[in-house]
């Protein structure tokens, strides 16, 4: 996810999206990586994106990023909730479904 497709993907999207804000020099990002991929790749009903810090500080920087791994529930456009460090998969679960 890019800050060219943020609107489209999240912003304007109907249902809730946890949005994970990583870098790839991140020790916890990279233990959390499947994770997210476990629950994108579910058939729970999440949506799912990725922001890489690096690439995208315009998107980190609009929504207060200042820690990966930071997790933000955004929904009706706006984020909700965020949730930063590393969980597991329950924890993070039942963090998007709590909003």
């Amino acid at each position: 996810m890019t800050a060219s497709n943020f609107q489209a993907e999240v912003l304007d999207n109907p249902e809730p999206v946890l949005v994970d804000f990583f870098a790839p020099w991140c020790g916890p990002c990279m233990m959390l990586m499947p994770i997210i991929e476990d629950i994108a790749d579910s058939d729970i009903g999440i949506n799912v994106g990725r922001v890489n810090i690096d690439d995208d500080p315009e998107l980190t920087e609009k929504y207060g990023v200042m820690s990966v791994p930071t997790l933000i529930v955004f929904k009706n456009g706006k984020p909700a909730a965020k949730l930063t460090g590393y969980h597991s998969e329950d924890e993070i679960i039942n963090f998007v479904r709590s909003v």
